[in-house]
């Protein structure tokens, strides 16, 4: 994991340390060939200079989003309202 995103995680609450840092494990896992650093505050990675996912921490908890989440047909994830037609 990039410092920098183990320095956005270690700024978390105990709890949500862990679940940034499995969520930057995982997304790492699956995604080995995206580029990842902070964009806009938060741990963001890309695909060909894409956004694809990143997470960012809100009052209610961890957000994963993922910018092309519209297209999923995903009942639990949530639209954004952004342009990106992402999901959370």
């Amino acid at each position: 994991m990039k410092s920098e995103i183990q320095a956005y995680n270690n700024l978390q609450l105990a709890n949500d340390v862990l679940i940034c840092n499995s969520l930057a494990s995982l997304i790492n896992k699956f995604l080995p060939e995206a580029e990842n650093k902070i964009w806009h505050r938060h741990p963001v990675w890309f695909l060909n200079g894409n956004p694809i996912v990143g997470y960012s921490k809100l009052k209610a908890g961890i957000r994963l989003m993922f910018w092309s989440g519209a297209d999923f047909e995903e009942d639990d994830l949530k639209p954004g309202n952004g342009k990106f037609k992402d999901a959370s």
